[in-house]
């Protein structure tokens, strides 16, 4: 909903004219993973690094034009960081080649992560998110590692055509709000690395439309394109 048009000016659907966006239902931050031989500790001591190790940093991504490519020139634009995208089908090949060591970076979700940290196969340096992760409470947030741009979560919403009555919007919007409230709800999205958001069919518009600029300024000033 906020990259393929920019990546795909011909997709068919304007996300923003085709569509009411109901409600904002959860986010799922990514977190930024190492292997254990790279000598940082966190998301400063890997911007120091590759800046003093030019080009000997790569990092890996699902794909082009994917949130964690994304995120990646996101990162680099932000920091001047010295790392080298190298683009995978998909997030098992990018985890083979990272356990195999051709490449030291990544960043995934949360939740995707965990058996890989767990082991400590792997290791996180911070998350994206706007506070401590629970899966990762040692890791801490971009925000505190002085890149407050890296606050990303690939996100998860209700949107019905265009045209549907506010009166049904509205009424959509409280019941998924409800059940966001409910304890087996909460449980089952914190499991999946998840966070629950809720509000308004107005704010989630608006969370669109932000999420639909940022991409696009990554997108144009990269020269992403598509496979």
């Amino acid at each position: 909903m906020a990259i393929e048009p920019s990546l795909r000016p011909a997709i068919g659907y304007a996300p923003l004219k085709d569509f009411a966006h109901v409600v904002h239902l959860a986010d799922a931050p990514l977190v930024l993973l190492a292997v254990p031989s790279l000598p940082v500790a966190n998301a400063r001591e890997l911007i120091a690094y590759s800046k003093a190790n030019p080009g000997k940093v790569n990092t890996a991504s699902t794909g082009n034009g994917t949130y964690t490519h994304l995120t990646l020139e996101l990162f680099k634009a932000a920091t001047g960081a010295s790392l080298t995208h190298v683009p995978y089908k998909g997030a098992a090949p990018a985890f083979t080649d990272m356990l195999g060591g051709q490449v030291q970076t990544m960043f995934t979700t949360t939740a995707s992560a965990q058996p890989y940290t767990s082991t400590n196969r792997l290791k996180a340096l911070a998350v994206t998110a706007k506070k401590r992760s629970p899966l990762y409470p040692a890791a801490p947030t971009f925000a505190e590692e002085g890149v407050p741009q890296l606050d990303v979560s690939v996100w998860i919403g209700i949107a019905v055509p265009a045209g549907t009555t506010p009166a049904v919007v509205e009424r959509l919007s409280a019941a998924f709000n409800k059940a966001l409230t409910l304890p087996d709800v909460k449980e089952k999205l914190a499991a999946l690395g998840t966070e629950p958001i809720g509000g308004t069919s107005e704010a989630f518009t608006q969370y669109v439309r932000s999420d639909i600029e940022r991409w696009s300024k990554i997108i144009a000033a990269a020269g992403i394109k598509p496979e």
